[in-house]
């Protein structure tokens, strides 16, 4: 009986997550205020998190919270403080065309969705570091990310900083 209601509370927390995922990422893209996007975001980011919780992956979910929710949404935040974006949101003209490609490209997206979903599953690669060996053990994460894959994660970080020096040099003022 009690393990019936641990099963009951974890589908219901499952559904709760999925569902507020779903509208606070429809809340991202519909909002105009784009601070107001990244506070939905941080909301969407936290409910994948939570998600991963129930999926018995408790590092992904942390990282999830620490690297998504909070490096990278408070990364945007700064650059949308950084930028002056009331004017861009005043230019109706471009704010349209943005609209119609946006559109277009959302239902790009819905078509690829489907057709990954419906398509036969692809096999890739299969290599020394499966899935299942890389998921129960954060040692052997640590230890591919800092040796095979080191020079990508590099690039990765530089990219990363190269990005905000120069958002921060485009939005000095000059005098």
């Amino acid at each position: 009986m009690a393990e019936n209601i641990g099963i009951l509370f974890q589908w219901l927390v499952f559904l709760g997550a999925a569902f507020l995922s779903i509208i606070a990422s429809l809340l991202v893209i519909t909002r105009k205020n784009p601070i107001h996007s990244a506070l939905f975001m941080v909301v969407t980011l936290l409910c994948v998190a939570t998600l991963y919780f129930l999926l018995y992956s408790q590092f992904i979910a942390i990282v999830q919270i620490i690297v998504y929710a909070g490096a990278i949404v408070m990364l945007i935040v700064f650059v949308i403080m950084l930028l002056d974006l009331e004017e861009e949101l005043r230019s109706g003209l471009r704010l349209l065309y943005s609209k119609v490609i946006g559109g277009v490209l959302a239902v790009l997206f819905l078509f690829g969705i489907i057709y990954a979903v419906v398509a036969a599953p692809l096999t890739g690669m299969v290599g020394s570091y499966s899935p299942a060996k890389l998921s129960d053990n954060v040692k052997v994460i640590g230890t591919v990310l800092f040796t095979q894959y080191l020079l990508p994660f590099e690039i990765a970080s530089i990219l990363l900083v190269a990005a905000i020096v120069g958002a921060v040099v485009l939005c000095k003022k000059r005098t």
